[in-house]
């Protein structure tokens, strides 16, 4: 009996990127390819459409791909994964929120500081990583993440060590998978050797997560003037 395709193509996913796509976001998936498409073409595209797709739309969970109910019950606990996760949030907790409102204001009017100089940007030039112009791009953090599992349970995680990409530049929506995680009531303590990126964007997510910013980090900072 010959197995069906899009089992074959979930197999494959998983195994290679610990990700179980939903069988009824593949049957959707397959409907709108070419029939007779190589399986390697049709596996990577099924991969690319999966890291940009909602994770709760087209990634089945189960209890082992997700987090428990009962995370916030225990002081600390070992999650074993692989869990499978998306970026909802970023926060350069590194840096104050006036110099990240700075930083972005700055960026916004093609500038950047270099040493002691404000310098202007040129659109394309070598040194601009930051296409999103959203200031402090490249070195920052740690950073504290809002991650969504299949579920649509969110929760949040601290970057303990530096993970190469986590960065405010980032794009949200970007998938991860999560292995032997320490959970310290309730949030997720991720570093290089439990954490990682896969990549992907959600173009929705990201478009307003960038749209919003600057006024939640106005509204941080005029909450921390009142309480002062």
């Amino acid at each position: 009996m010959s197995v069906p395709l899009a089992v074959q193509i979930s197999s494959h996913i998983l195994s290679s990127k610990s990700i179980l796509p939903s069988q009824a976001w593949l049957t959707t998936f397959l409907s709108t390819q070419k029939p007779n498409l190589p399986f390697q073409s049709l596996c990577q595209t099924a991969l690319y459409r999966l890291l940009a797709s909602e994770i709760t739309a087209s990634v089945q969970p189960t209890p082992e791909n997700t987090i428990p109910a009962n995370i916030h019950d225990s002081q600390k606990s070992l999650l074993k994964g692989p869990i499978v996760v998306q970026i909802a949030d970023v926060e350069d907790i590194g840096h104050s929120k006036l110099s990240q409102l700075e930083a972005l204001e700055s960026a916004e009017r093609g500038e950047k500081t270099k040493g002691k100089e404000v310098i202007r940007v040129v659109p394309g030039e070598a040194e601009d990583t930051d296409p999103d112009n959203l200031g402090l791009a490249g070195v920052g953090g740690p950073h504290k993440l809002l991650l969504e599992d299949a579920k649509g349970t969110r929760f949040y995680g601290i970057e303990v060590k530096a993970i190469k990409d986590i960065s405010i530049g980032m794009n949200i929506g970007s998938k991860i998978v999560l292995k032997d995680v320490t959970a310290i009531r309730g949030v997720l303590m991720l570093e290089p050797g439990n954490t990682t990126l896969v990549g992907g964007k959600v173009e929705e997510l990201h478009k307003k997560w960038r749209e919003e910013r600057k006024g939640k980090l106005k509204a941080a900072i005029e909450a921390m003037k009142e309480d002062d």
